[in-house]
């Protein structure tokens, strides 16, 4: 368990991280991968050459005897919305950190993302229910308090529900938002909710896995153990067909993943704990553009 000093530090080691990431890879790219709610009037000028003669004002042009034009923005600003898995999987990690320790800093990466941007975010934590629900709001100190809760998010349930999560979040955002759902996507029963919610929203998933997960290691009889069932068994990794078919079994379950955001319109990044987040979300990010 981190001190009160030590998540101090860590949200300050988060911030800097975050920080010097969205500025010089993710500005442009992240505001123009997202679209925003539409155009919205900002003035009426003068007709100039080459202006769009859809837009012009025929009011106040008969009022001064020459074109006037309506001038139009786009409306940027935008709410995001993390839905965090923070069930018991999300705790398992074999190298340097943990799906949750990578969840935490892409987390906050896309926090400062929309920041910086001067978006709205918000986050809902989950396990097989919401563990905690963060309303979108902007600023810095709103930005903190998200890396902070991110850090330290203790679950009370060990199981997985995305479909409680994308109900809780369908019934919570009623303005187009984007949701970053950041997820070993270990569970199943969420198609149809997430086929819903991607009419209406632009919805990404982040499905974080370890390298165990994907290949088992020749290192002879191992009993293993469900985190979140606590079903206990032995495993031959010593056998090749073993090992083989746990591999195919994970590509499978990936795949089937895949088509699941695929049939609903969304879209899905796989990233392992020992890659480059950045370089993954950065192509990402470029391929919406």
């Amino acid at each position: 368990m981190l001190t009160p000093a030590e998540i101090t530090k860590k949200v300050r080691e988060l911030e800097i991280i975050s920080k010097k990431i969205t500025t010089h890879l993710f500005t442009g790219e992240y505001h123009s991968a997202f679209k925003g709610k539409g155009m919205r009037f900002r003035e009426v000028r003068e007709y100039a050459h080459g202006d769009d003669v859809r837009f012009i004002d025929w009011n106040v042009s008969a009022r001064y005897a020459h074109p006037f034009t309506k001038v139009f923005e786009e409306e940027r600003e935008l709410s995001v919305i993390l839905l965090v898995d923070v069930s018991a999987s999300s705790f398992f990690g074999t190298t340097l950190q943990s799906k949750k320790d990578l969840i935490t800093e892409v987390g906050a990466v896309l926090t400062f993302s929309a920041i910086n941007n001067n978006d709205k975010v918000g986050v809902i934590f989950f396990s097989d229910r919401i563990e905690k629900y963060i309303p979108p709001k902007k600023g810095k100190k709103h930005a903190l308090y998200i890396v902070r809760e991110l850090l330290t998010a203790k679950p009370k349930r060990k199981g997985t529900s995305i479909r409680e999560a994308l109900n809780f979040f369908s019934r919570n955002n009623h303005q187009k938002s984007i949701a970053f759902i950041m997820s070993d996507f270990i569970d199943t029963n969420y198609e149809h909710r997430l086929r819903v919610i991607g009419q209406r929203h632009d919805v990404i998933g982040l499905k974080v896995y370890d390298t165990l997960e994907s290949q088992l290691p020749d290192a002879g009889l191992l009993q293993v153990q469900d985190i979140e069932s606590g079903k206990m068994q032995w495993l031959d990794t010593g056998n090749k067909m073993v090992r083989y078919n746990y591999h195919e079994q994970f590509m499978e379950e990936s795949a089937a993943c895949k088509n699941i955001f695929k049939k609903a319109g969304a879209d899905l990044l796989h990233i392992r704990t020992d890659e480059d987040y950045v370089k993954i979300l950065q192509q990402f990010f470029l391929k919406r553009k």
